[in-house]
C-alpha cells in the first residue's frame, strides 16, 4: 500500500464508524481505526448494553483478517486530550483522508447534567480541534471527512428547503442589491447539535486559513443495523442502540415493538425527520473520500440523508407491522410540536448514490435482529430519563411521562 492509500477512521469502533472501517478496508484502503472506546464505557454508565452482542475490538479485527486476508490496525487513543501523539500519528502514517467520527453523538446524552453537557462540548470541540491543528502542523495534505448532522440547521425551515450548507441572499450595500452566498444559519436543538455547529466554524476557519481540504456530512438519523460486511461472521455484527438516549427513532420503535412496549412517541409526533439507513451511511462515506474538494476549495458539504418522515407515521408503520400499542409522552425536548422539512441532497445522487428507502423488506429485517436479541433489553432503561429544560415534569423514576389524553394517530401513505 502507499500513503496514498491510507485511511485513519476516528472513531472506528463505533455505530457508524465500525461498518465504514470494514467497508473501506473491503475496497482495498489500509486502515487505521483510532478509538479510545468510550462508547462502551458509556454503556457501563448507563448500566445497559447494544441489543446486539459486540465482540472486544482485538477479536472483531481478528476476524476479519480471517475471513478477507485484510488487516485493520487499531490505536487506542483519545484525541481530545492526546493531542502530541494524535499529530505523531498522522505524521507517521500519512493518510490520505482522516474519516472523523469521534464525538460524542447522542443529544439525549448531551442534556443530562451539567457534567453530560460539559464532557461533550469538551470531547468534541477538543477532539475536532486537535485534529484539524495535527493536520496542519503535519505539513500534509490530509483531507478531512467529518460526520455531522442535519441537526445543525435545527427543525424550523420558515418555509425553505434546505440547501446543502450554502445559502444565496440578497443584501443591499451602497444602496445596491447584491446576491452573496453565506452559511446556512445554524440552529441547534441540544448541546450535542451545538457542537456540530462550532464544528463548523473550526472547519471554515481552517478551511480558509490553512486550506485545509474538508468534507462535512450533515447525516440524518440513522436507521438498521447490518451492512454487507457487518454480515459476514457473528463477530463483525453492528452494535444496535435502543435505549432513550443513544436509541434512534425507528430502532427504538422496533425493539419496543420485539418486547412487548408501547411505541414511544413523544408529544404529538408531528417531528418530521430526515433519514438514512445504515448501509448509505457507508456509501456516501467512501464517495466522499473519492470524491475530496480540490486545494483552496471551500468546505464541501453534503446533506446526508435519502427520505423524510414524520415521527407517529413511522410508530403508525411499525405498530401495523407488529401489533404494537403507540402510547404518546411528554417531550422531554425543547422543540415544535410539528414542523415541515425539506432537504436538497443532489450531490450524492450526482456521484452515483441509489438510495436505500424505508421498505417493509428492511423493515422485517431489523424487527428480526430486534427478536433475536430481546433478552438483552432492560426495559426500565427504554424511557427518556434526559430533558432539555428544568420545568419539563417527569414521573418519580426521572423519566418522560405519558401524556394524559393519548393523541390520535394517522397513517401516511403507509
Amino acid at each position: 500500500m502507499t500513503s496514498q492509500e491510507r485511511i485513519i477512521v476516528l472513531g472506528g469502533d463505533g455505530f457508524c464508524g465500525w461498518p465504514t472501517s470494514l467497508r473501506l478496508s473491503r475496497e482495498g484502503y489500509d486502515v487505521l481505526i483510532v478509538d479510545n472506546l468510550s462508547r462502551r464505557k458509556i454503556d457501563v454508565e448507563l448500566g445497559c448494553q447494544s441489543l446486539t452482542p459486540i465482540q472486544p475490538i482485538e477479536r472483531r479485527l481478528r476476524t476479519w483478517k480471517e475471513l478477507t486476508g485484510r488487516t485493520i490496525d487499531f490505536y487506542n487513543l483519545n484525541i481530545a486530550e492526546d493531542y502530541n501523539e494524535l499529530e505523531r500519528l498522522i505524521e507517521t502514517v500519512r493518510p490520505k483522508a482522516i474519516v472523523h467520527f469521534a464525538e460524542q453523538r447522542a443529544a439525549p446524552y448531551s442534556m443530562k447534567s451539567p457534567r453530560h453537557k460539559r464532557y461533550t462540548v469538551d470531547n468534541n470541540i477538543n477532539g475536532t480541534h486537535n485534529v484539524l491543528c495535527a493536520i496542519v502542523e503535519s505539513g500534509l495534505d490530509v483531507h478531512l471527512v467529518h460526520l455531522g448532522t442535519m441537526g445543525v440547521y435545527g427543525y424550523g425551515t420558515a418555509g425553505l428547503s434546505i440547501p446543502e450548507g450554502y445559502l444565496t441572499v440578497k443584501v443591499e450595500i451602497d444602496g445596491v442589491d447584491r446576491e452573496i452566498e453565506i452559511p446556512y444559519p445554524p440552529h441547534p436543538g441540544s448541546i450535542y447539535h451545538m457542537t456540530k455547529t462550532l464544528d463548523a466554524l473550526l472547519f471554515y476557519y481552517y478551511n480558509k486559513n490553512d486550506d485545509v481540504r474538508i468534507t462535512d456530512l450533515h447525516q440524518g438519523v440513522v436507521w438498521g443495523t447490518n451492512t454487507e460486511e457487518t454480515l459476514m461472521h457473528p463477530d463483525l455484527i453492528n452494535r444496535f442502540d435502543w435505549e432513550g438516549d443513544y436509541g434512534t427513532v425507528l430502532n427504538r420503535f422496533l425493539v419496543e415493538a420485539a418486547v412487548g412496549h408501547p411505541l414511544t412517541v413523544h408529544g404529538t409526533g408531528g417531528q418530521t425527520r430526515a433519514f438514512i439507513h445504515i448501509r448509505d451511511t457507508v456509501r456516501c462515506i467512501s464517495l466522499a473520500i473519492q470524491h475530496p474538494p480540490k486545494r483552496k476549495e471551500r468546505v464541501k458539504i453534503f446533506n446526508q440523508a435519502t427520505e423524510t418522515h414524520r415521527v407517529r407515521d413511522l410508530a403508525a408503520l411499525v405498530a401495523r407491522l407488529t401489533g404494537a400499542e403507540v402510547r404518546n409522552y411528554i417531550n422531554p425536548r425543547n422543540e415544535a410540536a410539528d414542523n415541515e422539512l425539506v432537504i436538497h441532497n443532489e450531490q450524492f445522487l450526482e456521484l452515483g448514490l441509489n438510495p436505500i428507502t424505508l421498505s417493509e423488506g428492511l423493515l422485517q429485517e431489523v424487527i428480526e435482529v430486534a427478536a433475536r436479541y430481546q433478552d438483552r433489553v432492560d426495559r426500565s432503561k427504554i424511557i427518556a430519563d434526559s430533558r432539555w429544560r428544568a420545568d419539563i415534569p417527569l414521573d418519580r423514576e426521572g423519566r418522560a411521562l405519558q401524556t394524559p389524553s393519548p393523541v390520535a394517530q394517522t397513517v401516511n401513505g403507509h
